[in-house]
């Protein structure tokens, strides 16, 4: 509730579709970092507010019914990562990397980065950039600024603020050993199920907007929530919502209930990856063709949705990587 209502006085993605500039952005990562929202995954002792594993996962489907526009999420992965490390956790966003799939970024023995790390969601404006590195053969944690790395923005048309990072002999704020048991398979399971309750948000929402929008456009002297083909689709898309709910659910339960059960996290994650992906795939196609041409232009809210889960879809690996991975 906390995190609905800071994102509707806020987040809402209506306003912030019609805003001239970002000016609304410090204040709405001011309200959720005061809330305690952005370290929930962190412990007490680190600076955090060590809420419970599936307090997060809620925090994100919330984020993602109002199409996360600040680094929510990363910030939630990147503390629990540093949290894994003792690290403690300063103020700001923050934001992790790789969250696709690529060649290790290396680190030397001078604390050094090099390496590459595409599709970077919110690394410009991130106060810290937590990488997850090997360096001969062992996995560790890095904290590096951006200003000490190359960055290449990328189009926004997939949604949200990304680049692509050239680590050069980057210097690191600091750089320890993973601890036992800890390594980039574990960051990328938590990213993967993180990504799949932000999905599962957005198609919520895709749901309401194409709902309210077939209840009011008016076409051949009734509302088209009276024809049976829009009654259909929306009927399908209602089913592919619950679908996300039940598997995004799902695996932040057995996070929270099973996390020592290797074999039962890898399955429910990379289930809800799957199914979630294929439910926006699915979702997104049929909120689009309720809207019509109207739900693609930039004044439309339902754009900023359907971009971000689209972009969400390929991070941590997409439904093709986890497929295989699962079989």
């Amino acid at each position: 509730e906390t995190t609905r209502r800071i994102f509707q006085d806020l987040g809402d993605p209506q306003t912030l579709n019609a805003a001239a500039d970002a000016a609304w952005k410090p204040k709405l990562w001011q309200a959720l970092e005061e809330s305690g929202l952005t370290l929930a995954w962190v412990p007490e002792s680190a600076g955090g507010t060590g809420a419970a594993t599936i307090d997060a996962f809620d925090i994100a489907r919330i984020s993602g019914q109002y199409a996360a526009p600040v680094a929510l999420a990363e910030t939630l992965l990147a503390g629990w990562t540093l949290a894994q490390a003792g690290q403690t956790c300063a103020s700001g966003p923050m934001t992790i990397a790789p969250m696709r799939d690529s060649a290790p970024i290396q680190a030397d023995s001078n604390g050094r980065l090099n390496g590459r790390a595409k599709y970077v969601a919110f690394a410009r404006e991130a106060t810290q950039i937590v990488v997850v590195a090997e360096r001969d053969g062992t996995c560790v944690i890095a904290g590096v600024s951006p200003d000490d790395c190359q960055l290449a923005d990328r189009p926004t048309d997939m949604g949200g603020e990304r680049s692509d990072l050239s680590f050069a002999d980057a210097p690191t704020r600091f750089l320890i050993e993973a601890p036992a048991g800890f390594d980039i398979d574990g960051v990328r399971q938590r990213g993967a199920a993180l990504r799949a309750a932000q999905m599962t948000g957005a198609l919520e929402s895709m749901l309401d907007i194409s709902t309210r929008y077939a209840s009011e456009r008016v076409a051949f002297g009734r509302t088209i929530s009276k024809f049976q083909a829009v009654q259909h689709n929306l009927a399908i898309l209602g089913t592919e919502v619950a679908a996300a709910l039940t598997a995004s659910g799902s695996a932040a339960d057995t996070l929270e209930s099973s996390a020592d059960d290797a074999e039962a996290v890898f399955l429910e994650i990379a289930a809800a990856k799957i199914r979630v992906g294929e439910a926006i795939d699915k979702g997104a196609a049929i909120a689009h063709q309720v809207h019509g041409a109207i739900g693609f232009t930039a004044e439309h809210v339902l754009q900023r949705y359907s971009r971000r889960a689209w972009g969400w879809r390929d991070d941590f690996g997409s439904e093709s990587v986890w497929a295989k991975d699962l079989g």
